[in-house]
């Protein structure tokens, strides 16, 4: 074994070295493996024992030794050893004392080498993951300038500081090509114990992204002066980040643009030119709410119950789409952003609702004819207003019991929410959208 151990002790160092790997964890490693592979040899040999290796720190020698109890009778022979044999072999033996009896290894040869190669392997894995997760579970929310790796299926592999990462497609921004050896800034989003793949998960489309570079980016951010209050996006397209000062005397919304737009700029070039709405947070619901549809421009916000978080938002006609966004998502992100739900009214609607409940409405129809009427309006006035591949009669009537009878009532409805009606697949759903938009001149 003297040349299997030399070998042994050389790949131990090397490995130690190369993986960051304390030198005793891989040397516990071996003797472990040794040990194995000797109880294997040994039972082939029809010798069965409690076998223990042991390997010299300084020369790399292996010993393998057989550990018996000394006991008064001897009942399992492979187990136990008398107490007057033992006490041939050590006077000092006493019952109960373990002998370590040393093993002839020299039959051991590549047997014992590959079998201790492979659980040696086996446990610089787990040494190594165990790292891994020690060294990046406190980093989780850190943003790091990470290299490209190489390309897979559904993942980009990165590396941070010499350790593996995973980039999944999902996680990247729709902008984003990239190219081998480039470096880009992530998130450190989680770190898996058990993961055969890269550990480390990472992403470009989390909001902590977001938070970090501006915490990077804006001073008073970083000193404390400016604080972020919340972050949302939909990555790659728009975001809105709500900020609030510490200092009557700082300005959050200036402090985060930058001189003529520099420090905000930075950031979405980072982020392949998603839209970044910085809005002044505000103690006051009706006050955060307006500034949160920005860049809109709220006549009234008319706080609902506060219970249910509704809350009901008049636009001059012309800001109305400017207020919901393109397929609604301004005023979606405006309500993650506040955590009230927000129904953006136009001032020609309220006037409207106004004549009606004045009395001044057009003249209603008799009472046979209003069921009718009221049955085939909704679909008849939907298919009217606009034209989508595949929305037919039956298809409109089943969105007006839904509750979308008009173009209107599909302004700020999402592809999700329209899925849920019957007979409505994900590409009619946008489709329906991009009608919607293009009917009010979006």
């Amino acid at each position: 074994m003297a040349n299997v151990a030399t070998t042994f002790f050389d790949s131990v160092k090397m490995i130690a070295a190369e993986k960051g790997i304390p030198e005793e964890d891989v040397f516990a490693a071996v003797e472990e493996a040794l040990a194995k592979a000797a109880d294997k040899y040994f039972n082939a040999q029809d010798f069965y024992g409690n076998f223990q290796a042991q390997m010299d720190r300084e020369t790399g020698e292996f010993h393998v030794y057989a550990l018996k109890q000394v006991v008064a009778e001897v009942e399992e022979e492979d187990l136990e050893i008398s107490l007057a044999e033992a006490q041939t072999l050590n006077p000092d033996a006493a019952e109960g004392d373990t002998l370590w009896l040393p093993q002839d290894t020299s039959q051991l040869g590549r047997i014992a080498a590959q079998a201790a190669k492979q659980v040696l392997v086996q446990k610089v894995r787990e040494a190594e993951r165990e790292r891994i997760f020690t060294e990046f579970a406190d980093r989780i929310g850190e943003v790091v300038v990470a290299e490209v790796k190489r390309f897979e299926k559904s993942a980009i592999i990165l590396e941070i500081d010499r350790v593996e990462a995973m980039l999944r497609r999902s996680e990247a921004l729709r902008g984003d090509r990239f190219d081998k050896g480039q470096r880009i800034k992530v998130v450190i989003v989680s770190v898996d114990r058990s993961a055969k793949d890269p550990q480390v998960q990472v992403s470009r489309t989390d909001p902590r992204l977001l938070i970090k570079l501006f915490e990077n980016e804006v001073p008073e951010i970083h000193d404390g002066t400016v604080v972020i209050r919340n972050c949302v996006r939909e990555a790659g397209d728009r975001a809105k980040v709500a900020v609030h000062s510490l200092d009557p005397d700082v300005d959050p919304v200036g402090a985060c643009v930058g001189l003529k737009g520099s420090r905000v700029q930075a950031i979405i070039r980072e982020l392949k030119n998603e839209k970044i709405d910085i809005v002044r947070y505000s103690d006051d619901p009706a006050q955060f709410i307006a500034n949160a549809l920005n860049p809109a421009k709220a006549l009234r916000v008319n706080l609902g119950d506060p219970e249910s978080r509704r809350v009901e938002v008049v636009v001059d006609d012309e800001q109305l789409s400017v207020a919901i966004g393109k397929r609604g998502q301004n005023v979606r992100l405006a309500a993650k952003l506040t955590g009230w739900n927000i129904d953006v009214r136009s001032e020609a609607d309220k006037r409207r609702e106004a004549e009606v409940a004045m009395g001044l409405a057009l003249p209603e129809l008799d009472a046979e004819a209003a069921p009718a009427a009221e049955a085939a309006a909704p679909a008849s006035t939907l298919l009217d207003e606009i034209q989508a591949e595949g929305l037919d009669a039956a298809l409109a009537d089943q969105l007006a019991a839904a509750g979308y009878p008009t173009a209107k009532s599909l302004y700020t409805v999402t592809a999700e929410q329209l899925m849920q009606v019957d007979g409505m697949d994900q590409d009619l759903a946008f489709r329906l959208i991009d009608a919607v938009q293009a009917h009010f001149g979006e």
